[in-house]
């Protein structure tokens, strides 16, 4: 109780020092889409070894290592809590995913694609939860996150490394394996054992710039991944098997303050792209399945990078367009062009834009933007494009 008038203006004073303590700089977005797995194309209904986890919008695996996805809504094998691989609820929401992180040198790893690129010299932190089944045979510590210019897509179903070949003089060519370097990383010396809570990873680092995808999982070897084996295990699963939830990528130092005459301060923002009418937009990343016209999981990144311009630009009307390479018959690529424009048409319509905004066009092998005499120029050409017809 205060007793007197001293006291009370000491009270009224250390509320005041409180609010005025300054706030670090930090920017509130995060750069995950989907951070907690809570979007779905369809409930998970398997387990598969050498399956592909293609339910989660927005994430996949880069690799051959099968990671898994569990949600409320999926089958026994892929339910919460319990589910064929271990015990526990999502740490927020219903959903969550999985990897194994072996004893022996087999990996899976989860990717996905963040909101924006990253800036040279900004400090960011990464942050992600994960939690040890019960049923593993073992726990690590050495789990993490590594963000690179480009995707990942590698057939393994080991360790990652980063592979380089190096030519010497007279034409002898070398193949050298290295171990890739996560920029944030649990220490060595905390072993990630709890089963019955998750467990926080978080890490800050300094960007080197043009940074757009997230992989996590374990990029050390086991030797150097601090095994440790648990008498409260069950060691029906062959590795340390964790469950992730919860991801997060924040710009510590983004909110770039210019301090001018008469403490006065303006926070600079990144300039708003500028578009215009007949400007053609290449989507880069836009991902089907094999011969199909079923967007996969990939695609969710560049598909809502569009919805924003078009929620951004309500005046705006666009025409989409499929193509492909000309592998194939020009019937058959006709029809696939046709299909695949035509399911980003309905996604786009599916998440709130009006069709009357949008047509949609199909050309089939008809315009290559490069040689389909090689698989990097089949790749460019099998795209979706679209063109601004009206602002």
């Amino acid at each position: 109780m205060i007793e007197n008038n001293l006291d009370l203006f000491l009270f009224k004073l250390s509320l005041l020092l409180i609010f005025l303590i300054p706030l670090p700089s930090y920017s509130q977005e995060n750069l995950i889409f989907n951070p907690s797995f809570e979007e779905y194309f369809t409930c998970p209904q398997k387990i598969e070894p050498y399956g592909y986890m293609s339910e989660a919008v927005a994430w996949w695996q880069p690799t051959g290592g099968s990671a898994d996805y569990y949600n409320k809504c999926g089958s026994k094998q892929c339910n919460v809590p319990k589910n064929k691989l271990g015990i526990q609820m999502p740490r927020t929401g219903v959903g969550m995913v999985g990897i194994y992180s072996s004893k022996s040198d087999y990996r899976e790893y989860i990717q996905t694609e963040l909101r924006d690129y990253l800036q040279k010299d900004e400090t960011y932190k990464l942050t992600f939860y994960v939690s040890l089944s019960e049923y593993s045979a073992g726990a690590v510590a050495t789990l993490g996150g590594l963000f690179t210019k480009d995707r990942i897509e590698e057939k393994t179903r080991e360790m990652l490394t980063d592979k380089t070949i190096i030519t010497h003089e007279k034409g002898v060519s070398q193949s050298i394996s290295t171990f890739l370097k996560p920029q944030v990383v649990n220490p060595y010396g905390n072993p990630i054992v709890n089963v019955e809570d998750w467990t926080k990873i978080e890490g800050e680092f300094v960007a080197e710039g043009g940074e757009k995808f997230l992989t996590i999982g374990n990029f050390y070897p086991a030797p150097q991944s601090n095994v440790v084996d648990l008498p409260y295990l069950t060691y029906l699963l062959p590795g340390a098997y964790y469950y992730i939830d919860d991801v997060s990528v924040h710009c510590l130092t983004c909110k770039e303050k210019e301090v001018i005459a008469n403490d006065i301060v303006i926070t600079k923002t990144k300039d708003e792209p500028i578009y215009e009418v007949g400007q053609v937009v290449i989507m880069e990343n836009i991902f089907f399945e094999f011969d199909k016209s079923i967007l996969l999981p990939q695609s969710y990144v560049e598909l809502h990078n569009l919805i924003n311009i078009l929620n951004k630009n309500p005046n705006m009307k666009i025409e989409l367009s499929g193509h492909t390479d000309n592998k194939g018959s020009d019937n058959y690529n006709a029809r696939l062009s046709q299909s695949r424009v035509r399911a980003v048409y309905d996604y786009l319509i599916n998440h709130g834009i009006d069709k009357k905004r949008m047509e949609y066009k199909s050309f089939g092998a008809k315009q290559p933007i490069a040689d389909n005499k090689t698989d990097e120029g089949r790749a460019k050409n099998r795209r979706v494009e679209f063109k601004i017809i009206s602002l």
